[in-house]
């Protein structure tokens, strides 16, 4: 329960004065964001908060639909184990050929997934015995683990 609350409270009301971020920046100098006009973290926190519900819901339909679990979260970032190379040969599909309505799909689209990296599973597992999570290495350049690593 105190995990719960602390991620509340450090995920969503914390995120309503945060602080500058950026290799550029340092200590001292004022905060560009904040100078701005437009600045409103009450807005930012609201578009975090609607991103993170529909995630929660879509994960929440995909278990029920196809009963496909995650290995891993983070903030937008949802990684799944799939039995093929691609990405959409675990996403549930109605009999017409289509997408399941509820559930992620992918696309460049607002609302939709975009891929952000595969990789096999003995990495994941490799991660998650080490306690690392997997979502937070798919993406970057850290994904593919150099040779000695």
């Amino acid at each position: 329960m105190l995990a719960a609350f602390k991620g509340t409270v450090k995920g969503g009301i914390g995120k309503l004065r945060e602080g500058p971020q950026g290799k550029q920046y340092r200590d001292g100098e004022t905060w560009p964001a904040l100078q701005r006009p437009t600045w409103r973290p009450d807005i930012r926190a609201a578009v975090i908060s609607k991103a993170r519900v529909n995630v929660h819901r879509k994960l929440s339909n995909m278990a029920k639909m196809a009963g496909l679990y995650p290995l891993a979260v983070l903030s937008d970032c949802v990684v799944y184990p799939s039995p093929g190379a691609s990405p959409m040969d675990f996403l549930p599909y109605a009999a017409s050929g289509k997408p399941q309505p509820g559930g992620f799909r992918l696309g460049p689209s607002p609302g939709l997934a975009k891929l952000e990296g595969i990789q096999e599973m003995a990495w994941a597992v490799d991660l998650m015995e080490k306690g690392l999570n997997p979502a937070r290495h798919i993406k970057g350049g850290d994904a593919v683990l150099e040779e000695g690593e």
